[in-house]
């Protein structure tokens, strides 16, 4: 299988590692020459993607910004191959603008979110295992082919995925608001407090838990940020007024409020992990 790869930072980099790895011939593209010829040397790619040898991939996966995917599919659709898929972090924006190319020029695509990641970036961090047991979401054009999820699965198999989980673009976005852009959101937003520059010998589980994502690419999160924004917004108020009803607790000495709101996070936890 002949796989094209747009983008070769941490996602893109581990899918050209993991179809390498598995004897793929991969033609990749990157904005960053020196990171293409790192690539390129170290065997992982075999020849740079362009529009000459495009055509002849049997599977073309964008790993870059939103923007950057609607881009490259508008300006490519009409030598697009049979399937393409996009590794981005929100949907709508994608699915809007891909669903109606492909029908138009002939390609299979379908949205895709492979939910791995660290808090590095870049092609040097980049591994052949990163998606080894993950989950991959996907959004197709229909619900009901069971035979281009199939084929689907069968083009990802290299990446080892654990899980494959179908949705709308809208479902995901709701749902990735909260699972994902929160997290940032509270992660980057908690480290900003004054006490964190002498947090060492007080900090253990909870601190490097709530901190991990802090650590972040301020250009890629804030695209998918506003990009999904009304969701986020939603969720970003619905903490608000959870940390504002601790605050008045606190505040005025409610112990007995105070206790039902720990109890009502702790007995909702158990709830949605199924304990």
């Amino acid at each position: 299988m002949i796989v094209g790869i747009v983008g070769l930072g941490l996602i893109g980099g581990s899918l050209a590692k993991a179809y390498a790895a598995g004897g793929h011939t991969v033609y990749a593209f990157d904005t960053d020459a020196t990171t293409l010829e790192f690539a390129q040397l170290s065997g992982v790619i075999a020849e740079k993607l362009t529009e000459g040898n495009l055509p002849d991939c049997n599977l073309l996966l964008l790993a870059v910004y939103p923007k950057a995917t609607v881009s490259y599919l508008n300006e490519n659709a009409a030598i697009l191959p049979p399937l393409v898929i996009d590794c981005c972090g929100v949907k709508r924006e994608i699915c809007q603008a891909a669903f109606p190319l492909a029908k138009t020029y002939g390609f299979t695509f379908v949205g895709g979110h492979p939910m791995a990641g660290t808090h590095f970036s870049g092609f040097k961090y980049a591994t052949e295992t990163l998606f080894q047991g993950a989950p991959m979401v996907l959004v197709p054009p229909v619900f009901d082919d069971i035979y281009l999820l199939d084929r689907v699965k069968e083009a990802l198999a290299p990446c080892r995925f654990g899980h494959f989980a179908v949705t709308t673009a809208e479902k995901h976005d709701e749902m990735i608001a909260f699972t994902s852009q929160l997290a940032h959101v509270v992660s980057n937003a908690y480290i900003k407090s004054p006490m964190a520059d002498s947090h060492k010998g007080f900090s253990a589980g909870s601190y490097k838990d709530l901190t991990r994502v802090a650590w972040l690419n301020p250009q890629m999160w804030a695209e998918l940020f506003l990009e999904n924004k009304d969701n986020l917004l939603q969720e970003i108020d619905c903490l608000t007024a959870s940390l504002l009803a601790y605050r008045q607790a606190i505040a005025e000495n409610d112990r007995k409020t105070l206790i039902a709101l720990l109890d009502e996070g702790r007995k909702r936890k158990e709830e949605v992990d199924g304990k």
